[in-house]
């Protein structure tokens, strides 16, 4: 007998693409996912929410993430819950993800809770599609350990914030909001396989890691609208020099404007890694020149380790935690020593980019991982991601 997964209401549509029902994948890979994350800022990089919210078919799980940067403070509320029986919700506890206009207005709440005191209810507005990354492939020796796609969208939020009584509503004239949606085999899914080789979230010794990821939502001074997609990968080590760029302008048409290198020239403090500021000399597919400057506007940044990227006090994406679990906490001063290892380099910094090329400025979250010896910035070989 073949078995075939339960039918559920998507099974209605003509929209699929394996031969089996909605309720399975097409792969037995324990580390499928599928993810959206985004976040909302103030321009002025006073405050920034951030929501993450994960499907892992096969280890019938669903989890996510509600926080909030003040500063250096940031305030985490997590949630996992057995995905079946209701495998096409997207919500966990008081976690909830809603598709109000495919495509052009999504909506992402944290509801009140015993946890944290804070919650939000926050609507992304499109200013320009969504697009397409380029896929993402990773080897480990022999075993692919990533396989996914995904796409990411800026524009605009509205509607309000509510941390230690206090209420903040959400203004679309001076907050941006990005998201992305990804789907496929993803790395550090569920607790690191101990007789696996490199299940390690550390660099290995000699080989140095840089990384960005930056959506950004630009304006000109006649405020017409563009936004600036920019990810740049670079792996070194002795013998071995590799990058990689997927970046372009984006254009509310639809347009793009591939840009195909970038030569970053950044800041970094040495105490606990994080990105001061710099500029990303970028090169565009006809061959000119577009300088981006990247200016940091403060300490805000949600911290992505409490949402368990890479791991956060020894647990993970996609972990089974029971019918329902929540946790989370508040640590007042991220940028120590100590808790930057905690919680891992990668963070939505809220930033400002100039692009006098483009005629824009701009507001976004670049997410920047510098690991390994990268003397040129003052840092010694250490590979903590």
């Amino acid at each position: 007998m073949n078995p075939i997964g339960e039918l559920l209401p998507s099974d209605e549509s003509f929209t699929h693409q394996v031969v089996d029902t909605f309720a399975v994948v097409g792969t037995s890979d324990p580390a499928w996912t599928e993810k959206v994350c985004a976040m909302a800022m103030a321009r002025d990089g006073s405050l920034q929410i951030g929501f993450g919210l994960g499907k892992y078919t096969n280890r019938n799980v669903m989890d996510g993430y509600g926080a909030l940067s003040r500063g250096a403070e940031q305030l985490t509320v997590r949630a996992s819950r057995r995905l079946a029986p209701t495998p096409e919700l997207t919500a966990v506890g008081p976690l909830h993800y809603e598709i109000v206009e495919p495509m052009k207005r999504i909506r992402f709440r944290l509801e009140e809770n015993d946890c944290q005191p804070i919650s939000f209810d926050w609507l992304f507005e499109a200013a320009v599609p969504p697009f397409l990354e380029e896929r993402t492939h990773l080897r480990n020796q022999y075993r692919t350990s990533a396989e996914l796609v995904r796409y990411h969208q800026t524009g605009t939020a509205s509607g309000w914030i509510r941390v230690d009584g206090e209420r903040i509503e959400i203004d679309p004239s001076s907050w941006v909001s990005t998201r992305d949606h990804s789907w496929g085999v993803r790395y550090d899914v569920g607790l690191p396989a101990p007789d696996l080789e490199g299940a390690s979230s550390h660099i290995p010794p000699g080989v140095g890691f840089m990384m960005i990821w930056c959506p950004a939502l630009m304006e000109r001074a006649d405020g017409s609208r563009y936004a600036l997609h920019l990810h740049f990968t670079r792996f070194t080590m002795p013998g071995f020099d590799q990058t990689s760029v997927t970046a372009g302008v984006e254009h509310p048409d639809g347009r793009r404007e591939p840009i195909v290198a970038i030569r970053p020239e950044l800041r970094v403090d040495p105490r606990n890694r994080r990105l001061l500021g710099g500029t990303l000399l970028a090169t565009m597919d006809d061959g000119s020149e577009r300088p981006l400057t990247i200016e940091v506007l403060s300490d805000t940044g949600v911290q992505l380790g409490a949402g368990l990227y890479f791991g956060f006090d020894g647990h993970h994406h996609g972990e089974f935690r029971g019918e329902l679990h929540i946790d989370g906490e508040r640590i007042t001063d991220c940028r120590t020593p100590e808790n930057a290892r905690r919680l891992h380099q990668i963070r939505d910094t809220a930033v400002r980019i100039h692009d006098p090329v483009g005629g824009g400025t701009g507001w976004g979250n670049c997410q920047p991982i510098v690991a390994g010896p990268w003397p040129e910035l003052g840092l010694h070989d250490d590979g903590w991601l």
